[in-house]
């Protein structure tokens, strides 16, 4: 079998990749070796910049009606509730950052969506398809399977996981550190007893051991369950187990626990890969770093490292541009994990609370080399910053935005030749957000250049990105 691009993994950061893929009508195939979507909670927090994201690609309203907003913690101490406790700063939305909060969806369904959209746009997973095996070409890579044909792709994307099998065939190593070593269990259940207004919290106490979280998922008449053991203990991962710790952690008894729908255990760490590309092969997502959970980083990073990469892949293998696009994927997306790693780690630790860094709205690229500034006097959106949205001659810009092209805002400049498909043009007088100029917006949401009045070197950017 032949494809453009072999996406290995069908989590969010596969599924994302493969919708921003066939958008763009790169013919490319997603693979999983389960039998079906992960069907766990895990990844419960969508933050602001993701929810940008899942709007370019059509699935916001989706995304909106499957979930809620975090509940205040509650917590409690022998058998009482003590009070309430915020657990991140508070924002309010604005017109060039109108999604402020993290919003809650548990991870089985955010799959469930993005898998929807996917299938919408003509794409597909298959499933029970375990890689074994990889060959490099000249001009591709051959996976092999334990069942089913091989597939030569052109390129290849690992997205299967922390333990990625891909990874490890490429003898790529991951560099971190143990952030915790007391084992986490994470469950979701169904319980009665406590109402689904408040995040619960049990600090240890006594003889009980670790804490315990009983937090109510939104859009589900399910609790995640996150419970702390000591260093060198296992979990008890049975149904009888978890009614078991919830009546010693709680006031609740074991039959208040009704369900036990998905269980896991893990050891948060935090771990950077030493590399994100090898030839035609690509990381990206929990093959490419791993994070605690805690600040609800790791998926969101994830899905922007698909975000990144598939407008460079479609550049390169539908629009003409230079293969050298496809090594920004790596120059880009590695410092900004690094970045998040420490991030999280803090959170884990106390260090750092939940706010703006978390929500990830002020990731950028402005070092990057596909980020070039010629204005001698850059106002407050500079190349390589996230495009904010607002409203230019009647137009809302995240609308403008919306797609896989590219955008031109002309500002406050006299009229300038539009570059021509595929570069839609808004223009408008100088806008509060940005400033006066001509702002090169890519299809990812990120000013690639930015110029003006005048707009010398913008021909060169263009055929640099394989627009022109």
């Amino acid at each position: 079998m032949e494809t453009d691009v072999l996406v290995v993994g069908a989590g969010p950061t596969g599924l994302t990749l493969g919708i921003d893929l066939a958008r763009r009508g790169v013919d490319a195939l997603v693979v999983e070796r389960e039998e079906g979507l992960f069907p766990g909670s895990r990844g419960k927090g969508l933050q602001p910049r993701t929810l940008e994201l899942f709007d370019d690609l059509g699935v916001l309203d989706a995304i909106r009606a499957a979930g809620g907003s975090y509940p205040a913690a509650m917590i409690w101490r022998d058998g009482e509730r003590v009070g309430e406790h915020r657990l991140s700063d508070p924002a309010e939305p604005s017109e060039s950052a109108p999604y402020a909060e993290p919003w809650m969806v548990p991870q089985w369904r955010t799959q469930e969506i993005l898998l929807a959209r996917l299938e919408e746009l003509g794409g597909k997973v298959a499933f029970g398809r375990h890689v074994t095996g990889l060959t490099p070409q000249a001009d591709g890579v051959r996976a092999e399977f334990a069942a089913g044909e091989p597939v030569h792709a052109r390129h290849l994307v690992a997205a299967d996981g922390g333990r990625s099998t891909v990874r490890r065939a490429l003898g790529i190593g991951m560099t971190g550190e143990t952030v915790d070593p007391d084992p986490l269990l994470v469950a979701d259940v169904r319980l009665t007893g406590l109402d689904r207004g408040h995040w619960h919290m049990f600090p240890p106490q006594g003889e009980a051991g670790g804490f315990l979280s009983l937090c109510p998922l939104a859009g589900t008449e399910e609790f995640q369950l996150v419970a702390q053991f000591p260093a060198g203990t296992r979990a008890d991962l049975s149904a009888d187990g978890i009614r078991k710790l919830v009546a010693a952690r709680s006031p609740l008894s074991p039959e208040d626990v009704t369900e036990v729908r998905w269980a896991s255990e893990f050891r948060p760490r935090a771990a950077l890969a030493d590399r994100f590309r090898e030839g035609r092969v690509f990381l990206a997502g929990d093959a490419a770093h791993v994070h605690s959970p805690a600040g609800g980083q790791g998926l969101n990073t994830s899905v922007q490292d698909a975000w990144n990469l598939g407008w460079k892949l479609g550049a390169v293998l539908r629009d003409g541009a230079p293969a050298a696009l496809l090594d920004t994927y790596e120059e880009e997306r590695r410092p900004v994990a690094a970045d998040v790693l420490g991030l999280s780690t803090g959170v884990h630790r106390g260090e750092v609370r939940r706010g703006e860094a978390t929500r990830q709205l002020g990731v950028g690229y402005r070092t990057s080399s596909l980020s070039r500034e010629t204005r001698p006097d850059p106002g407050p959106v500079r190349a390589g910053d996230r495009a904010p949205d607002g409203t230019v001659g009647g137009v809302r810009l995240f609308d403008a935005f919306r797609g896989p092209h590219w955008t031109l805002l002309a500002l406050g400049v006299p009229a300038v030749p539009a570059p021509g498909a595929p570069v839609r043009v808004v223009r408008g007088p100088a806008h509060e957000a940005y400033g006066t100029g001509l702002f090169l917006v890519r299809p990812d949401g990120y000013v690639g250049w930015a110029g003006g009045p005048v707009a010398d070197g913008l021909a060169e950017y263009l055929a640099l990105v394989g627009l022109a």
